[in-house]
């Protein structure tokens, strides 16, 4: 673990992976609920949590090395369920990738469980992880300059869902109708860090 000052008042903690960074969420986030951490913020990256609004990020950093973080629980929690259609137009590569057949796919994926390690890109974006490493996958060669809004996709470690049309290189393997960010909504992202996340396959029609 590694803590560097940000400004006056912030703290961003470094650590050694992305499953160490999220267990580091948890028990920020814990801590916080049971008022023994006094934070306004805390915003987890792919292997950096930065804390902001800290009266003493100073201590804060002599006393975190000597914090026992377990690991995220395995218990049972509340589970955004995503329906997703497997009509991905990069389902045949991936499968290849895999080396599995197609109709796979859709089995591997909606077998595991998500969550959401860290969000950013674009506003209800998060980059969720649960699949093993063996079905890590590269993105595109040539980026796309226009995925739509719903698709469900791949990209190293990482699974994400596109809130909006936007360019992308991620491979994509099935769409959901499901609606990430409306203004409307409270809270207006529909993932948030540390959510669990479960994909429901769905006919397509």
């Amino acid at each position: 673990m590694r803590t560097l000052p940000v400004g006056d008042r912030a703290l961003l903690v470094e650590v050694s992976s992305g499953e160490a960074a999220q267990a580091l969420h948890a028990e920020l986030l814990r801590r916080r609920a049971d008022g023994s951490l006094c934070v306004r913020e805390i915003v987890p990256a792919a292997r950096t949590v930065l804390l902001d609004g800290l009266d003493d990020p100073g201590r804060l950093a002599e006393l975190l090395p000597a914090w026992d973080v377990p690991p995220l629980s395995a218990r049972a929690e509340d589970t955004v369920e995503i329906p997703v259609r497997y009509d991905g137009p990069d389902l045949a590569d991936v499968a290849a990738l895999w080396g599995v057949a197609v109709r796979e796919v859709p089995e591997i994926h909606a077998a595991a469980g998500f969550r959401v390690a860290f969000c950013g890109f674009a506003p209800g974006f998060g980059y969720l992880t649960g699949l093993p490493a063996r079905y890590d996958v590269p993105r595109r060669a040539t980026p796309r300059t226009a995925v739509p809004a719903g698709s469900v996709a791949l990209a190293g470690p990482y699974t994400g869902v596109y809130p909006r049309s936007s360019p992308g290189g991620w491979q994509l393997i099935g769409t959901t109708d499901a609606t990430l960010w409306d203004h409307a909504r409270v809270p207006a992202a529909l993932l948030a860090p540390g959510a669990r996340v479960r994909f429901v396959p769905q006919r397509c029609s």
